[in-house]
């Protein structure tokens, strides 16, 4: 065997020598590339001692930058259901009270005329507020207030204010009181330009009317100037004041008719109202109107709760269960 070792690495150092021989001729003629290739990641981040996995920290910083974005918002829109649910129960209750007024006070219109006491106590009124009354006595033309400006089927004029001096069967006066006679058109302001005795009427007459409560003034509406005689509102304090009458306010009222009602207008008699009661009542309109809103905000609200997660945050859940 070791007569053959000094042959075996003479044969093994040729062997060597043919190749290298072969590789040096044959590599040159090998084709090079049209583009050279290069790693996609010649630094992967798990080389870094201080990198971190978003499998081991993913949810915290992502859900945190969500809810700050879309947090006053969200809030916003979390208490808007709240709030309109809590108008529409309001409502609710305001449509009851409402009713119940309503029904009080056409009780008393179908009730028999009650006599205009002598002297009545003003904290009463509320009391027998839309109470039919008739009164006895005389209009003091001189005194006439002019409430306006008033429209009437959809014209413009003024709502007759007379005070009415009142006297007992003895003929002992009993003071005055102020008579709402009803509307007449602008063409009639002047008393020269009412004809017949109705416009006008001289004498003891009776007044049939609602016994009315004092009035509420509008935050738009003007001001009344007494001392120029003008009045946009019926401040019945300030009327009876201005007259020297009791603070007690009377509507007439008339049957309603149309060709009675031309003929007024024509002659420039008042035009007196019906007795019934024309308190607005549009509660239950508010009522469908808050819980329809409230509906509608509450399937936003839902919709903004259980939107679809964004495509990162699909990826973080999915790293998470990973």
């Amino acid at each position: 065997m070791s007569q053959f070792g000094p042959l075996w690495r003479h044969v093994s150092r040729l062997k060597t020598i043919n190749e290298q021989r072969i590789c040096s001729r044959t590599l040159p003629k090998r084709q090079k590339p049209l583009h050279q290739q290069s790693r996609r990641y010649a630094h992967q981040p798990a080389d870094d001692a201080e990198w971190v996995s978003p499998v081991d920290k993913p949810a915290v910083l992502m859900r945190s930058k969500a809810n700050k974005k879309h947090g006053p918002g969200l809030i916003i829109l979390a208490l808007m259901p709240i709030t309109a649910f809590a108008l529409g129960t309001w409502q609710v209750q305001r449509l009851s009270w409402k009713t119940d007024l309503v029904a009080r006070y056409e009780d008393r219109l179908v009730r028999p005329s009650l006599p205009l006491p002598p002297h009545i106590d003003p904290s009463a009124i509320p009391d027998f507020d839309y109470r039919r009354v008739f009164a006895r006595g005389k209009f003091r033309h001189d005194q006439e207030i002019l409430l306006g400006p008033r429209t009437h089927d959809g014209k413009d004029g003024y709502q007759v204010i007379t005070p009415m001096e009142r006297w007992d069967e003895q003929g002992k006066e009993m003071g005055k009181v102020l008579v709402c006679r009803g509307w007449i058109s602008r063409a009639k302001e002047l008393q020269k330009d009412r004809a017949g005795p109705d416009a006008l009427p001289e004498g003891e007459i009776i007044v049939q009317g609602l016994l009315r409560q004092p009035y509420k003034k509008n935050m738009f509406t003007p001001a009344n100037s007494p001392e120029k005689n003008l009045w946009h509102f019926p401040d019945i304090e300030a009327m009876a004041k201005h007259v020297g009458a009791e603070p007690v306010f009377v509507e007439e009222t008339m049957l309603p008719d149309l060709l009675v009602s031309q003929s007024r207008e024509t002659n420039g008699v008042p035009i007196g109202r019906p007795a019934a009661v024309n308190l607005r009542n549009n509660h239950t309109q508010y009522i469908i109107t808050w819980y329809a809103l409230g509906i509608a905000t509450s399937i936003m609200f839902w919709m903004v709760v259980k939107k679809p997660q964004s495509g990162i945050q699909q990826r973080l859940q999915q790293a998470r269960k990973w």
